[in-house]
């Protein structure tokens, strides 16, 4: 008789629990589909694996044979995934640096698919990773896709992920840090540290269609990579910086929204039809239920800004 490792599994948690509407809560399925699994499993089997009334459930002396002995089928068919997974050909995904979107969407991605193995590469930028991506070596990245130096080639395809609302990065001494929102009209009187790598053109460009849209001014401009070099100039100079709100800050540092607009930034998810592996299909299923469920992909309520390019690309209105 060939066993049905989902009723293994079922017998295994009752036997965990000796209680139906626990169990059941564990496998999150009806207490009345356990029931009616455990019911098909012991006609099958001849025999009842458990003893149960309104008050108690106990396992049967065959009920014990057959636990320990599905324990080990359940711990052997865990194996048997784990090792086929572990040939598979990674994924592999380029998250630009540490703390950004696409690294907190990456940190999802994996822990919704535990036998896709993933390989992380960080570019500092989409324009760095376009090489990449093109030639296969890529399976997936993320990023503004204007800015970039070039436009995207025709085999690559891209998906919006994010529209991020982009805060102040400030000492806490500062004169802004005061307030609870910043208005961009404000910051135009406190001139700016723009921190850019060279590989992340999108981003420098995004900087400055801002600075040019709202008439705001450059104290200095630093070349280097990630939210700590970031923090670590804003705290060494004092001058503010353009920031996306997410990570953790460090210690002497705020981060203030900006508003009256709210400056958004246009995240893609960005892939090649030619060569991705067929993964890239399911991880795209489950960022696109990601962006939904967290609302990622809102317009805010109040005034925002986009550069024009972005809203053209997104079919977005002004603003």
């Amino acid at each position: 008789m060939d066993l049905d490792l989902r009723q293994v599994r079922y017998a295994v948690t009752l036997a965990d629990e000796l209680h139906f509407g626990r169990a059941a809560a564990r496998l999150t399925i009806a207490q009345q589909t356990l029931s009616a699994q455990i019911g098909s499993l012991e006609r099958r089997l001849g025999v009842p694996l458990f003893t149960r009334d309104r008050r108690h459930v106990a396992t049967t002396p065959a009920g014990e044979v057959f636990v320990e002995r599905g324990r080990r089928l359940l711990d052997d068919a865990r194996r048997l995934t784990d090792a086929v997974a572990g040939t598979r050909a990674p994924l592999r995904v380029d998250v630009l640096t540490e703390g950004l979107t696409p690294s907190v969407l990456a940190q999802h991605l994996r822990a919704q698919s535990p036998c896709l193995p993933f390989e992380v590469f960080q570019t500092q930028g989409l324009a760095a990773a376009l090489p990449r991506l093109i030639a296969g070596e890529l399976d997936l990245a993320f990023g503004r896709v204007h800015g970039l130096g070039r436009d995207l080639p025709a085999g690559l395809a891209t998906m919006p992920v994010r529209l991020e609302p982009i805060g102040v990065v400030l000492p806490v001494g500062h004169p802004l840090a005061d307030r609870d929102e910043v208005p961009l009209a404000a910051l135009a009187d406190h001139p700016l540290l723009v921190h850019t790598a060279d590989e992340a053109a999108e981003w420098r460009d995004w900087i400055d269609r801002a600075i040019g849209a709202f008439g705001l001014r450059t104290a200095l401009r630093v070349r280097g990579h990630g939210h700590a070099a970031v923090h670590a100039t804003v705290r060494a100079r004092g001058y503010p910086a353009l920031s996306p709100a997410t990570g953790p800050l460090p210690e002497g540092l705020t981060l203030r929204p900006l508003t009256d607009p709210v400056p958004l930034y246009p995240w893609h998810a960005v892939w090649n039809t030619t060569t991705a592996a067929p993964s890239v299909n399911r991880i795209l299923e489950l960022t696109h239920s990601y962006t939904r469920d967290h609302h990622w992909s809102t317009l805010p309520d109040g005034p925002w800004w986009l550069p024009e390019p972005d809203r053209t690309t997104l079919r977005i209105p002004t603003g």
